[in-house]
């Protein structure tokens, strides 16, 4: 799929633009969001597996600078792009696939794009780099399904330049303010990127909640779809702490469960889902809309 920019960026935007030259091709690309700490990277890692099982050649990209996006998929923090990058003095050009590509469970690869040091520099430059490196060395041509997995709320255009890339957009929450109101900030970006951009918000993924009540009544309110939901579960903790995905644990009717919702994500996202046309909802309405009694 080709993502051309349709228009240039509004006077005054401080966005970071997408390169035509480097639009990824024919694979299907996923951005997944989300508040920090919502388990984007479990779920992004659980769902190349699922993909994978489904006999789908999966990429997943990490773009967090803590660069632990794919650890339980590679059972160690594999060098960033700019840690290779930097190695070579930035002549791409000397780098081997190997250098920047880890092969991880189920023959996922892996890449973590890593960051520039702390108030250094932009992440959509790191994004945008990591794309470039990887069309060159001709992987995106392998893949069927790409993943970004990116760092937490979106705050700027730097972060938010995977959306530039992606045809769908995730969004992982929990059932609580704080990730609804993560949330609505995400779809604001979304929202935005995609009137120059052909990205669309694909759904919600539910996470670490027993209910999705609050979620379901603010989905209702702007237009969302909850697509999964994965509970607080002990299994989801200990894998994490095992270094592994769901899929390399001990057997159990629990673990199936988890298993099977994940297949079937990844099975509806491979068919296809509808754009959802969402509206974000503006702060001070959402704060009275979720307002607990």
């Amino acid at each position: 799929m080709n993502l051309p920019i349709r228009n240039p960026q509004p006077s005054g935007s401080c966005q970071v633009d997408l390169d035509p030259n480097v639009a990824i091709g024919s694979a299907k690309v996923f951005a997944v969001y989300g508040k920090g700490g919502i388990g984007k990277s479990t779920t992004s890692s659980n769902l190349s597996v699922a993909f994978a099982k489904l006999g789908r050649r999966v990429l997943q990209i990490g773009c967090d600078p803590k660069h632990d996006s794919t650890f339980t998929l590679t059972k160690r923090l594999v060098p960033t792009v700019i840690d290779a990058l930097e190695a070579v003095q930035f002549h791409s050009e000397e780098l081997r696939v190997e250098d920047f590509v880890a092969t991880g469970y189920a023959g996922v690869m892996c890449v973590e794009a890593g960051g520039p040091p702390a108030g250094t520099g932009c992440g959509g430059y790191v994004v945008g780099q990591t794309v470039k490196l990887l069309k060159e060395h001709r992987l995106l041509e392998d893949a069927d399904v790409v993943i970004f997995d990116v760092l937490g709320d979106v705050v700027c255009g730097g972060f938010a330049s995977p959306l530039q890339h992606a045809e769908r957009a995730l969004i992982v929450t929990a059932n609580d303010f704080d990730s609804i109101f993560a949330m609505n900030r995400i779809v604001a970006a979304i929202h935005a990127k995609s009137k120059n951009y052909e990205v669309r918000l694909g759904g919600v993924i539910a996470n670490r909640s027993a209910g999705t009540d609050e979620v379901d009544r603010y989905n209702e309110a702007v237009g969302l779809k909850r697509v999964a939901h994965f509970r607080d579960l002990d299994i989801v903790r200990r894998s994490r702490l095992k270094k592994s995905t769901l899929f390399e644990m001990e057997p159990s009717p629990e673990l199936e469960a988890v298993q099977t919702e994940y297949l079937a994500l990844a099975e509806m996202l491979w068919r296809g889902v509808e754009p959802l046309p969402a509206k974000p909802m503006k702060d001070r309405d959402l704060f009275e809309f979720l307002g607990f009694d």
